[in-house]
């Protein structure tokens, strides 16, 4: 039994870990995907405190990881480790059978698991985890110092996550990485059929809520506020391009999605999800950058999931003259990991990204 007990700590300490470390590369991603969780249980106002939660999950698991390795206080993190394995397999098992949720993050982005994987892998891992919680009094400590083993796992965790956050993730997993080029990732893969979604744009007006299509939705009226953006399923396909949503619009309507993709110029992408969150500290560089613009050498463009008057105000307070362009928010937050975040494109390759706090 000792040899089978030890086998089992082996495997759960270290899916554990490496299910930590894989978030704590990228926290904004499994926010947002708390964020999508909140939405479909009706959590929203949990929302606010998302990033909050992904941290410090992350973080324990990396630490909880560590200490089933090492035997470390076992009474209590087999414990905890059964309660938050518990509410995995809830999580992922509602994302399979209500089918309102395709992915559950569960690896962050670099490993994607169907529905199906995810809740079958969790209900091992409860199994194995379980066996530990039964046997937990037979595990000790495998020396002396396991108190400071977890303590360098917890410094690890948090500054590993404390990094990505100030700057960008170490591994970028997903479609806009460096190197990808933009038009053949919003190519189907040869032969595939894809699915057919409609956006559905939620507004607001003298407290009434309406739902819009991409073709009607009221874009230059700015007595409707902006609510909720939906992707509805009209026709189910076999595959989807890696990149569905890039499409970058003028503030007159105007698609300019193949302009920007096809310039012979060095194009810089300004992206700033939501104007009125913006970071600071980039003004300078953005000058400097913006500089070159005017003398003809580059081109940029702000790309922003805000309003009109929203922009006109972001422009005003720092002193930015080029154009912006507006995109869908998701997909903003999913090209960069950052608001701001600086990507240079050539002729649609992303030749480099830059954290605001990293503008060269």
């Amino acid at each position: 039994m000792k040899i089978f007990l030890t086998l089992l700590r082996i495997i759960v300490g270290v899916l554990v870990i490496f299910s930590g470390v894989i978030k704590a590369n990228d926290p904004l991603g499994l926010s947002y995907k708390m964020d999508e969780f909140f939405e479909v249980l009706h959590l929203t106002f949990l929302s606010p405190y998302s990033l909050g939660f992904s941290v410090i999950m992350n973080a324990f698991e990396i630490i909880a990881g560590v200490a089933v390795l090492v035997g470390y206080r076992m009474r209590i993190f087999s414990v905890l480790l059964l309660l938050l394995i518990t509410f995995f397999t809830f999580l992922t098992g509602y994302a399979l059978f209500s089918g309102t949720i395709r992915e559950c993050g569960c690896f962050g982005d670099c490993i994607k698991l169907t529905a199906v994987e995810t809740f079958w892998k969790d209900v091992i891992l409860l199994l194995m985890i379980l066996v530990i919680f039964f046997y937990r009094k037979q595990i000790q400590p495998l020396f002396k110092w396991s108190g400071l083993v977890l303590l360098l796992a917890a410094i690890f965790s948090f500054a590993v996550q404390w990094y990505t956050l100030n700057h960008l993730p170490f591994f970028d997993c997903l479609p806009y990485k460096v190197g990808n080029n933009i038009p053949e990732k919003m190519k189907l893969p040869p032969g595939a059929t894809p699915d057919v979604y409609e956006m559905m744009f939620t507004y607001e007006k003298d407290g009434q809520q309406k739902e819009f299509t991409a073709d009607n939705y009221p874009w230059s009226d700015s007595t409707w506020k902006f609510i909720d953006r939906k992707d509805k399923l009209v026709k189910k396909g076999n595959a989807e391009p890696a990149i569905k949503d890039f499409i970058l619009t003028g503030l007159d309507g105007v698609n300019q999605t193949e302009v920007i993709l096809t310039e012979t110029k060095p194009v810089y992408l300004f992206l700033v999800q939501n104007v009125q969150e913006a970071g600071s500290g980039w003004d300078a560089k953005m000058k400097a950058l913006q500089q070159r613009w005017k003398d003809q050498q580059v081109v940029i463009y702000g790309v922003t999931a805000s309003t009109k008057e929203e922009i006109a105000a972001f422009k005003q307070a720092h002193g930015l003259e080029f154009p912006f362009v507006q995109m869908d928010g998701v997909a903003i937050k999913t090209a960069g990991r950052s608001n701001p975040c600086l990507m240079l494109l050539d002729q649609g390759t992303i030749k480099a990204k830059w954290h605001y706090n990293d503008i060269p």
